[in-house]
Formats: structure tokens, sequence, C-alpha cells
């Protein structure tokens, strides 16, 4: 199945968030499944003691959205930081993709300097069906996210910046967050799956 996939383009220096078309490789979990068995159209509360199972995944599943994009920054800005880092924060099509546009940008020596932001997050919908990890009928959150790359910029190996004066400094991605661990590990088993660059109003930058 192909996955339509929200992710950082390195290859155009506009360091923005692209769609671009992957499939998971045979050595990945498969495509998770995303049927919502609840919604939410905002954040997840915060509450200490979430009332309810879905609730306790969105409040996970959106720490893990925030560790992400911690994680891909400072992989994108410290070439000596070994990738295999991304498998604790994104697994099958999302982490073949992250992993091939930044090894590219590596190739091609480019860094990030600075950090993205996460200015709005909503959570759009909570399914948590364990019934057949295999084929891809995992606990899911979906999260709509609206990041702000204003204070990113990208170099290359002269140390210039590459990017592209048109560049939008804020958009909004769709994740899927799956946990194939769910089972054996509810709270800290999620990871980013698959990204969709949604055509939303950008969300004002910090």
């Amino acid at each position: 199945m192909t996955k339509r996939l929200g992710l950082i383009s390195w290859a155009t220096g506009t360091l923005m968030l692209a769609a671009v078309s992957a499939c998971g490789g045979s050595d990945t979990d498969p495509p998770a499944t995303a049927e919502p068995s609840s919604s939410s159209s905002s954040s997840p509360t915060t509450s200490a003691s979430p009332s309810s199972p879905s609730d306790a995944a969105s409040a996970d599943a959106t720490e893990a959205v925030r560790t992400y994009f911690t994680v891909v920054d400072q992989l994108r800005s410290d070439p000596a930081t070994h990738l295999k880092k991304l498998k604790s924060v994104a697994t099958s099509a999302q982490l073949n993709a992250v992993e091939t546009l930044i090894g590219r940008q590596r190739d091609e020596g480019q860094r990030q300097t600075g950090t993205t932001s996460i200015n709005e997050l909503q959570v759009q919908s909570v399914n948590l069906d364990n019934s057949d990890p295999k084929a891809g009928k995992v606990p899911t959150v979906v999260i709509d996210v609206c990041w702000d790359v204003s204070k990113v910029d990208v170099l290359d190996k002269s140390g210039k910046s590459i990017l592209s004066p048109d560049r939008p400094d804020t958009g909004w991605t769709r994740y899927t967050v799956a946990n194939y661990e769910y089972a054996a590990d509810p709270t800290s088993g999620w990871r980013v799956a698959t990204g969709q660059d949604l055509k939303k109003t950008p969300c004002a930058a910090s």
C-alpha cells in the first residue's frame, strides 16, 4: 500500500513539509489502519490521570509526536547522531522515508540550524483496536500538527543558507501515531507511522 507522508523536503532546500509517496519495506511494521473509534477536535486534556484508555492514548501519542519533532531536529542538525535513533520515534513507512531524506541531506553535506516549533496540536481520532498487529490493526491516534520553522535554517557544506525565499514558515500535517506493542507497552510504544500534509489556513508563527 502506498502512503503519502508529511516529511521535511531537503532536496529542494525549502524546509517545508512536502507530500512524498513511499512504501514500507518488508523489514518494517505493516501500515497501521486508522479507523476512528472516538474523536476530538482539540488537544487532549492535561489531567494528571486520564479518565479513560482513549484519553491516556491521546496523551501518550501527543507526547510521542513532540518527541518525534525533537529527534528529527537533532538528526538534521547533528550528522554524528546515528539514524537508528529514528526507530524510537517512527515506524513503518514514515521511518523508511525519513531515514531516506535525512540520509540524502547528509550525503549532500546539508545541516539544519534552529529548531521546529509546534504551534498547535489537535487530536482528531483514537482507535484502540489491537486485534491483528501483523496486519496493521493496532491502536492508532490521528493528530493534526501545525508546525513552525520560522527559526530554522538549512546550510550547505560551505555554511551558506539554501532556503528558498518562498518557504512557508508554518503549515499543517496530519500524523497517524501507532502502537505495535500496545499489549506489552500501552504507554511508551507509540511511534509516528504516517503523515499527510493538509490544506488548512496556517497557524500564526510563534
